[in-house]
Parts: C-alpha cells; sequence; structure tokens
C-alpha cells in the first residue's frame, strides 16, 4: 500500500499541466513583436518629419539675419573695419523679466520683428544717461526712412521714476524696469567696463547681437546700423 502512494505521488507533477497550456504564452510574446514595433517605426518616422520640416521653417526665417551678420561683421568687404562689436554667441533678450513704467509685466517680444537699440541706466538719469538718450533719438532719425524699422528701449535698473519732462523731451522711448543680475548674466563686457557704457542692438529674431561704445562716433555708428537695415530683410 504505501509503495502505490508513493508511485501516485511522483507521477502527479508529470501530468498537472498539459502541454499546450505552456506553449500558449510562448505563441502570444511571439505574436507581439509582429504588430507594436512596426507601429513604433511608424511614428518614429512621422515624428523626424515634423521635426525636420520645423528645422527647415526656423532656418528660412532666421537666415537673412545670420547673413546679415556673416557678410558685413564677419566677412567684410576687402579694407573696410567694423565699428560695432559682433556679440557671439548671440544671447535671447525675449527671457529678461521685465517691467512697465506702472510696474507691470512687460514681454520684450512686443518688439520682435523690429531692429532695437537699448540703453541700461538708473532712473534719475544724470548727463552720460541724458546723453545716450539723444544718441538713440540721433541714431534713429539719421536711418532717414528706415527709421520706422527701429525701436529705442531703455532698461532701468532702479526703482527711480525718471522725469517727465525728460519723458516728453525723449517721447517715443520705451522705458523698461529690468533685473540688474539678469542683465550681468545677458551683456558681456571689456575689462573694466560697465554695461552702462554701451548702446547695445537687438536683432528682430530678438537677440542681442551688438554694442557699441556710449561716447562712439555717432556716423560710425549710424553706418553699421544702416548696414544691418540694408542686408536684412527681416525687421
Amino acid at each position: 500500500m504505501p509503495v502505490a502512494i508513493l508511485r501516485r505521488h511522483d507521477a502527479a507533477p508529470v501530468n498537472t499541466a498539459p502541454p499546450e497550456s505552456k506553449a500558449a504564452p510562448q505563441g502570444a510574446a511571439a505574436a507581439a513583436p509582429a504588430v507594436f514595433p512596426e507601429s513604433a517605426r511608424a511614428d518614429a518616422s512621422r515624428f523626424r518629419h515634423q521635426r525636420l520640416k520645423l528645422l527647415a521653417v526656423l532656418l528660412v526665417c532666421a537666415s537673412p539675419v545670420i547673413l546679415s551678420y556673416l557678410f558685413y561683421y564677419v566677412l567684410p568687404p576687402s579694407g573696410r573695419t567694423n565699428y560695432g562689436t559682433l556679440i557671439l554667441p548671440q544671447r535671447p533678450v525675449p527671457e529678461l523679466r521685465l517691467a512697465d513704467a506702472e510696474g507691470k509685466p512687460y514681454r520684450f517680444a512686443t518688439h520682435l520683428g523690429q531692429w532695437v537699440v537699448l540703453q541700461v541706466d538708473a532712473g534719475a538719469c544724470e548727463k552720460a544717461c541724458a546723453d545716450k538718450l539723444y544718441a538713440l533719438r540721433q541714431q534713429r532719425t539719421m536711418t532717414g526712412k528706415e527709421r520706422e524699422r527701429i525701436d529705442r528701449v531703455w532698461l532701468v535698473t532702479d526703482a527711480v521714476k525718471p522725469a517727465a519732462e525728460l519723458m516728453r523731451e525723449y517721447e517715443g522711448t520705451v522705458v523698461l524696469r529690468a533685473d540688474t543680475a539678469e542683465l550681468a548674466a545677458l551683456m558681456p563686457l571689456e575689462p573694466g567696463k560697465r554695461i552702462e557704457d554701451y548702446l547695445w542692438v537687438v536683432d528682430p529674431l530678438g537677440f542681442l547681437m551688438m554694442r557699441f561704445p556710449a561716447d562712439g562716433e555717432p556716423s560710425k555708428i549710424r553706418k553699421d546700423i544702416s548696414r544691418l537695415l540694408k542686408a536684412s530683410r527681416v525687421g
């Protein structure tokens, strides 16, 4: 009797699972690669196609400005020098946190599509600051019929509100408040210089791309700005 029990006990594990029960999962697993990878490849192909199309559109939009930099400031004709200093790499100005005269948030993206010449100064605006406001106005005026392509911006670095009389004299200048730490990270300087020592140029795509000495020769600044306007079909 004990022998019979042991035999049944030993044989039981052999017959507990039918052969087909093990084959079913293997068949299901084998069928999956035939369906899902094909769909994934199609999705990946569509994504690459859309990304390439987007890059092509961006390149077409940016190419006029890029070419203007290349031919007029990187590879100038023989015998010609440029007065302004090209800023490389270019830095995106619309990322700055700005506020208008009333303290409301202001988006620099408002000026996209325009060339922007800007200065940075305290709100009290001493003589050097007033001289730059005058230079901004004159540079824009001297471009003649192209002046509508240029915006003037004054970035104020403190809480002092510029005098109303000053704003009336330089009407058309956009006054914005900016954070000095953000400006310091955005604007490259020569040793011993301050942000206030320059006039800065922002291209129509919103990139800081050039600087001039604030007390520089107006005629040379005007020539550089005129070349940019002539070379670019954007802005």
